[in-house]
């Protein structure tokens, strides 16, 4: 398990883990930091100029996890995490990827008022005898303010939350060990195993009456996706498109779905690639749209956008992929493609 201790710099994470750690028997301190502070070491100084924080660099979302998975082979009980995640999107990576390796996370927010958070800040001193680091690290404690308010609607919706403005760390550290103890703060993720070898994928593309297409917020990967996932072992790939609609949104497709496009996605370390499909699932009425259903642990939101919004939202890939399926739906004939290109 980890106890992910989230919240701006001034909550008090660091000290409540500490304190934490001996509420919690067999647990040990993660501080994906040293993480940080070892990549900055590694990559070339150009790589972190291309970045404003070294989460955004995808090699650290990844060694966070694959760090958690090794040290709970080495240690008996939970991991303590202090560390601020206030990208929606990661954290979608990151525990969903932590989700897919069965491992479970108690995500809790550590909130106080921003007048408290800027006291806590200006107090700080972790060089007290260097004047210049210590106002650059009090600088940019402050600058994250803004986007941890920016934040807090999605955070006290997904974690629990701990006011720590009139608690002593140890106070802190036993409200987040009572939290655990109750269940508190789990995130319920639907548990996606990492495939270990090329895959088979069926997705479903669904329009309203404006010829918009609907496009779904995964909890447990970031970013926008279609209805659909992987075909089982011995599943035909259309009936497992029908199946996911039906697990995810609660629309029973009344007909066969007509295939649009087949794209072979190259392997690209630490994906395998494999084949994936795009079928058209039809128009949807009014009707069927009101009843469309929101598994919490699969799926945070739906939308059905243009195509120009859908550039803007989806990956790259999964964007070239819906333009093709867009273009073989006008012409009423299926496309091959391979890496994404049209073939044959």
């Amino acid at each position: 398990m980890i106890v992910w201790l989230n919240g701006t710099f001034g909550a008090g994470k660091t000290t409540a883990a500490h304190e934490l750690l001996d509420l919690l028997p067999g647990s040990t301190l993660y501080d994906p930091e040293l993480l940080g502070s070892g990549l900055r070491l590694m990559l070339p100084a150009k790589r972190f100029e291309e970045v404003d924080d070294y989460q955004d660099l995808p090699s650290w979302r990844r060694m966070v996890v694959d760090t958690a998975a090794a040290l709970l082979t080495e240690v008996p009980g939970p991991l303590v995490t202090p560390m601020t995640l206030l990208r929606q999107e990661y954290r979608d990576e990151i525990f969903g990827s932590l989700a897919a390796r069965r491992i479970p996370v108690r995500h809790v927010l550590l909130h106080a008022e921003e007048t408290i958070l800027r006291a806590r800040i200006a107090h700080r001193e972790e060089t007290p005898d260097d004047d210049g680091t210590h106002a650059s690290i009090r600088r940019w404690s402050l600058e994250h303010l803004g986007p941890y308010a920016d934040a807090l609607t999605w955070l006290k919706g997904d974690a629990h939350v701990v006011d720590t403005t009139r608690l002593t760390p140890r106070q802190t550290a036993e409200r987040v060990a009572e939290a655990v103890r109750t269940g508190a703060g789990a995130c319920d993720i639907v548990q996606t195993p990492e495939p270990t070898a090329e895959t088979l994928a069926a997705g479903v593309l669904l329009f309203d009456d404006q010829d918009r297409v609907l496009l779904v917020d995964p909890t447990y990967k970031a970013g926008w996706e279609f209805p659909g996932g992987i075909v089982e072992r011995g599943e035909a790939p259309a009936h497992a498109g029908v199946r996911e609609v039906a697990e995810e949104l609660g629309i029973e497709l009344r007909r066969a779905p007509r295939l649009l496009v087949l794209d072979w996605e190259a392997p690209k370390p630490p994906g395998f690639g494999g084949l994936r499909l795009l079928y058209d699932g039809g128009t949807l009425t009014g009707d069927r749209i009101s009843k469309l259903l929101l598994p919490g642990s699969e799926l945070r939101d739906w939308r059905f956008v243009t195509e120009a919004e859908a550039e803007k939202m989806l990956p790259p890939v999964r964007w070239n992929r819906l333009r093709w399926a867009l273009r073989a739906r006008e012409q009423g004939c299926p496309l091959h493609l391979e890496a994404g290109v049209p073939v044959g």
